[in-house]
């Protein structure tokens, strides 16, 4: 996350306001899910894994989705 520039504020602010777009719960050995949202004007990605457990949501990755691979809205991705 700071490789890519994204500050521990940043991500906290788009996991209170962010969008789940994509669901993983087969993942192991805890559900995932990419949540979309922005900064500024800056889309964001984070995938984040639900510990339900611990009550913690544990960090995977957050990058900026690449135009190429996403459509306009960042939600859905190109076929």
């Amino acid at each position: 996350m700071f490789e890519r520039c994204f500050s521990e504020e940043g991500i906290r602010y788009v996991l209170d306001t962010g969008e789940t777009i994509e669901n993983y719960p087969d993942d192991i050995p805890y559900p995932s899910r990419l949540i979309l949202g922005r900064r500024g004007l800056r889309p964001v990605h984070i995938v984040v894994v639900d510990n339900n457990e611990d009550n913690e949501i544990i960090l995977i990755t957050v990058y900026e989705p690449d135009s190429r691979q996403w459509k306009v809205d960042f939600r859905r991705r190109k076929k």
